[in-house]
């Protein structure tokens, strides 16, 4: 079995490459079979391969187990569709390709003279020493052939068999031997002697050094010890396991998908095997036996990995269209996921738009993964110190590098994770309760969502009153969204961290009205261009009644999700949904490990469900980029809300006075009369309330819940004159 090593080179960044820049939906990855145009950065991180048999022990094709292709070679092996051409001139030599290619060897030459510069001390030692070897070495081997080997055997042999004239006749012949390759030794010992000081006075010195450098390799060579050499390796080549059909119908039986003494539950091959686009693995298109599909194949993932004798974390299976019986097997060369895809692209710090894709990541086929944000909304779970923060973040900060997007952040665990979000964002909120970034949160919030609610009607209002030639399809457009003539068609992005905080607080009636206003931004949003971002790690269990049911259904509406490694199956279900569950995504299998951090599955965001490693935006490389985002608003003008010092707009509500208000001639009044008058005639502070939620906040301000005879019932209310007394013992 052929071994691994434990260096894997760094990924080709394949997300820097020109052609599909923008075009690419989202979710996307480029299809096993095609071609893949490289990139100047891909041609410069290419580095050799070779291939290497997975058991070299049972195949035996020609060539097993032996050094095949290096791949940055003339030979390179190009994966193109079946029937389709080989390129004539190699990707890395074309001429887009060759000042990269270039540069490539240059600096590859550079790393491998000064990793051997460093250590030529060293080498100069071990050099010193295997020649001294070799010259006790060749002098032994002279001594050896003068003195003939196994001459003393020959005698002895003789002696046993008391062949007294063939001993005879041995010892003669040794003697003569002996002494005809004594002369030769002699003459040429003398030799030596005698040339060695003519050409130590007469020969150039350029020569002689030369010479000299000759003889001591020559000597370290024939000293040197097996198995070992003189200088180290400064670029270690990385193998590859080779996959066959043997292998795969092995692990496939092993796993119980089929079985090889019955014709009608083989294994069979809907395609040859072959390398990926992208030659990080090997692919082949597998049809179960009638009656196996898709759910048996992806349950039995760990056995066919151990059929494969490869880690689970390399085998990668995908539906096929064409049958339920039919799937793509990919094995991976190495564990993808623990590779990281390198820093997010956004530290170039240019603008963004909205309106196209998110770099997101790289899946484990090591394509690249965008996310459109437009129209969806996202929710994001797992485990605490997973990445979560650090995707949603993600997310923000391209929303915060497009001027025309207005920011809204609301933080609910109060972290330094958004604190540097303060230079872009319209709104923003921290926490549940009073601290130094935020004095009154749950109040900021109450306001925020309200505002959130009204830009969605004064959308909706614009674009039903826009002409058809103007807003063709009746919804907003990226035209509309940058027209200087609506300000108030922007895009909206809001995302909230740990929002299940918000549904918990120790005043039951706001965690309603919260509930209330959140299910309804997220029903109606999307439409008019309001993009939530949802963070949780607790995405299960919260609240109790009305507040479980509004929260279940914010959580269940979001359109993508991305779970990052949960705890169990159940907290996957409820960040994936039941039906990922259903198709073999559970993201409590994910892998455990630091080098796992931002690995998570991408639900929803296209026809496949990617396994995704996100790209790194640290806490630095965040205010580098939120730097450069306010900047390039204020240039434009489009700076707006609190990043532009302006104060968030609170309706004030006076419960005591409004009860009084709508009250009017009466005298008392049963709390659900107060209730629904007050929803009547002030909807805006008081829409959906509910008479429980009334009589708390009443009691709460020393109003008594007496009983109240009205049209022939008697049920709970209050008085207009312990209503008045309320007020007087507050105001004084």
């Amino acid at each position: 079995m052929t071994e691994l090593p434990n260096e894997v080179p760094e990924p080709i960044d394949l997300d820097a490459r020109r052609a599909r820049r923008d075009e690419a939906p989202q979710g996307s990855a480029t299809d096993a079979g095609q071609t893949v145009p490289l990139s100047t950065g891909d041609v410069e991180r290419m580095d050799t391969a070779y291939e290497v048999a997975l058991d070299d022990e049972t195949d035996t094709t020609p060539g097993a187990g032996k050094v095949l292709v290096p791949v940055d070679q003339l030979g390179m092996p190009v994966a193109v569709a079946p029937g389709e051409r080989l390129p004539i001139i190699p990707v890395h030599l074309r001429p887009e390709n060759l000042p990269a290619t270039a540069r490539r060897a240059l600096a590859r030459s550079a790393h491998v003279a000064a990793y051997h510069g460093v250590r030529s001390p060293w080498y100069g030692a071990k050099l010193s020493w295997f020649a001294g070897r070799g010259l006790f070495r060749l002098v032994g081997k002279q001594i050896a052939w003068w003195w003939v080997p196994n001459s003393v055997a020959l005698e002895q042999a003789a002696a046993d068999d008391r062949e007294l004239k063939e001993w005879e006749k041995i010892h003669r012949q040794l003697k003569a031997t002996r002494l005809w390759r004594g002369c030769v030794l002699t003459a040429q010992n003398l030799g030596l002697m005698i040339s060695a000081p003519i050409a130590w006075n007469a020969a150039p010195a350029g020569l002689l050094a030369a010479a000299g450098v000759g003889a001591v390799a020559a000597l370290a060579h024939y000293g040197r010890p097996a198995g070992q050499t003189l200088v180290g390796t400064a670029v270690v080549a990385p193998r590859f396991r080779k996959l066959n059909s043997d292998i795969v119908l092995r692990a496939y039986y092993a796993a119980g998908l089929g079985k090889p003494d019955k014709t009608d539950q083989e294994i069979r091959f809907g395609s040859q095997m072959s390398r990926d686009a992208r030659n990080t693995g090997s692919q082949v298109l597998v049809d179960l036996p009638y009656g196996k599909g898709w759910s048996d194949v992806q349950g039995a993932r760990e056995k066919i990995a151990s059929g494969l004798d490869v880690h689970m974390n390399q085998v990668f299976l995908s539906p096929d269209k064409s049958s339920s019986r039919r799937h793509t097997l990919f094995v991976a060369d190495s564990d993808p996921l623990a590779v990281p895809v390198g820093r997010t692209d956004m530290l170039d710090c240019k603008p963004r738009s909205i309106w196209r894709p998110a770099k997101f990541g790289k899946d484990e086929r090591d394509a690249p993964v965008s996310l459109l944000l437009m129209w969806i909304s996202l929710l994001v779970g797992a485990q605490p110190r997973k990445g979560k923060t650090f995707a949603a973040r993600l997310i923000a900060l391209h929303a915060a590098l497009d001027p025309y997007v207005k920011l809204i952040v609301v933080d609910g665990k109060n972290s330094p994770d958004w604190l540097k979000f303060k230079l872009v964002a319209h709104r923003i909120v921290f926490g549940t309760h009073p601290s130094p970034n935020d004095p009154d949160p749950i109040a900021n919030l109450m306001a925020i969502l309200d505002e959130v609610l009204a830009h969605i009607d004064r959308v909706n209002t614009q674009l039903a009153a826009l002409p058809v030639s103007v807003c063709p399809e009746g919804k907003l457009t990226e035209e509309l969204a940058r027209d200087a003539r609506y300000p108030d068609l922007r895009v909206l992005v809001m995302v909230m961290e740990e929002f299940q905080v918000y549904f918990e607080t120790e005043d039951q009636e706001v965690n309603k009205q919260i509930a209330a206003k959140l299910s309804r931004i997220q029903a109606v949003g999307p439409s008019a261009g309001v993009v939530i971002v949802s963070c949780s790690q607790k995405p299960s269990g919260v609240g109790a009644g009305d507040v479980a049911r509004l929260f279940n259904r914010y959580r269940d509406n979001h359109a993508v999700r991305f779970a990052l490694k949960c705890g169990n199956r159940v907290v996957s279900e409820a960040v994936l949904g039941g039906d990922a569950y259903a198709e073999g995504f559970d993201a409590a299998t994910l892998p455990v490990g630091d080098e796992y951090r931002g690995v998570g599955y991408l639900y929803g965001a296209a026809d496949a469900t990617p396994t995704v490693r996100t790209f790194l935006a640290d806490h630095s490389d965040a205010e580098k980029i939120l730097t450069a985002a306010r900047a390039h608003r204020e240039r434009m003008g489009l700076l707006t809300g609190m990043a532009a010092g302006e104060e968030v707009e609170r309706n004030a509500r006076d419960v005591l006075a409004d009860i009084l208000t709508v009250l009017g001639a009466d005298t008392a009044a049963h709390w659900e009369a107060i209730a629904g008058r007050l929803a009547d005639q002030m909807p805006e502070q008081y829409d959906g309330t509910t008479a429980e939620a009334i009589s708390a906040q009443a009691r709460a301000l020393r109003v008594p819940s007496v009983n109240i005879k009205r049209d022939g019932a008697t049920r709970k209310g209050a008085r207009a004159d312990d209503i008045r007394q309320a007020i007087g013992r507050r105001d004084t």
